[in-house]
């Protein structure tokens, strides 16, 4: 089937109707000024045979099985999007079954697709844009320089050329940073099939978020999840110190994804551990980033390692964020092609205790040294 994608609308400015093509089983809320007969005959013109609309798919409030509803949510929210995964998707920018309008305030209204956190996972591999009107934005026309008649116009197709499905986790987090949600462990639901779990977690109205995104991290994908221990510069401030909580992801400005990592972060449910299997220098000093950088710029320092010969190698390195890393020696975990490493504390038992991280100058020609003073090892991470 083809999937709708829609912006759902203030709730004065919705309606529930009864339909046959739920067996009436429960409300259908819809716009005030949609049509379901009307959208069907917007689906047939657009070639779609078949469609998928959650309203009529997923059980709404209001119908007389509450309690069937909480059941099924369960299950059924956090695997809608997989139905968005491979698919052309139709979208309703203004609204369900809505000619597409735009006036100023729109792109800043909490109602509007771009704003929606659900719409994060419903992007697509192609989109076609319904309520598509003669005289809508669509049909708008460039002027001198690229722009448009208006700076609104102009804003809104910069926004519909920018959505694409992000492919690292900073960029789909920093994307749902700046979209809203109903319930707030939505958000959370909806970054489910973007971070590629191995399993999905159930969905819970009253979870916390913290809960929430502890859930979803737990089942991410391995190397996802080797982004907060590489790329994410701080350390979490939850139960975990190797990774950001809800908070910080939501709240903080995030690095930039690197497309060089390959590193597998493991988890087991049984034990709640985490791990690393991979390069481990036991004993770095690194010196140069105690204190972050007035004008927000890079930094470089240096690591000195000792041989078991007793030669000191050390390496130019640098930092892109401003987390302080004071002056002393350290653990370090290497990635997969050594570019970034993992600063931390070595702890009883093989623990690590994460503080930050750095990136080698050189790492083509760092690495063949690195490579003898590292041991591969597995490293439980705190």
């Amino acid at each position: 089937p083809t999937p709708i994608s829609h912006a759902w609308v203030d709730e004065k400015d919705r309606v529930d109707v009864r339909t046959p093509i739920n067996g009436k089983e429960w409300p259908v809320p819809i716009p005030k000024d949609a049509d379901l007969n009307l959208i069907r005959i917007e689906m047939l013109n657009l070639g779609a045979e078949y469609a998928w609309l959650d309203v009529l798919c997923l059980r709404q409030k209001g119908g007389p099985r509450e309690d069937l509803r909480v059941e099924e949510w369960r299950l059924d929210v956090p695997t809608i999007g997989g139905v968005y995964q491979r698919e052309k998707v139709v979208i309703y920018l203004s609204g369900l079954g809505r000619p597409l309008r735009l006036k100023d305030g729109d792109l800043d209204s909490d109602r509007y697709w771009f704003r929606r956190a659900w719409t994060l996972q419903e992007i697509g591999r192609a989109r076609i844009i319904a309520g598509n009107m003669p005289d809508g934005p669509m049909h708008a026309q460039r002027i001198d320089g690229g722009k448009y008649e208006t700076a609104l116009l102009t804003r809104f197709h910069e926004e519909l050329d920018s959505v694409k499905r992000a492919r690292g986790v900073g960029q789909i987090l920093a994307d749902m940073q700046k979209r809203v949600s109903t319930n707030p462990v939505d958000k959370v639901a909806g970054l489910a099939f973007s971070l590629q779990p191995h399993t999905i977690p159930a969905y819970h109205e009253s979870e916390t978020l913290e809960d929430a995104w502890t859930a979803l991290v737990n089942a991410m994908d391995a190397e996802m999840r080797g982004h907060f221990l590489f790329v994410y510069p701080g350390v979490g401030l939850g139960c975990k110190k190797w990774r950001p909580t809800w908070d910080q992801v939501m709240m903080e400005p995030l690095p930039k994804d690197v497309n060089f990592l390959h590193a597998n972060v493991l988890h087991d449910d049984e034990t709640d551990e985490d791990w690393f299997d991979g390069h481990c220098i036991e004993k770095g000093h690194v010196r140069g980033f105690d204190a972050g950088s007035a004008e927000g710029r890079d930094r470089c320092g240096e690591l000195a390692v000792q041989a078991a010969d007793g030669i000191t190698h050390t390496f130019k390195i640098h930092v892109t964020h401003q987390f302080p890393i004071p002056e002393d020696t350290y653990t370090l975990l290497g990635d997969g092609p050594h570019r970034t490493w993992a600063v931390g504390r070595r702890l009883p038992d093989q623990r690590f205790e994460k503080v930050s991280v750095i990136m080698m100058d050189d790492p083509d020609k760092a690495w063949p040294w690195l490579r003898s003073l590292a041991a591969s090892s597995r490293n439980i991470l705190v």
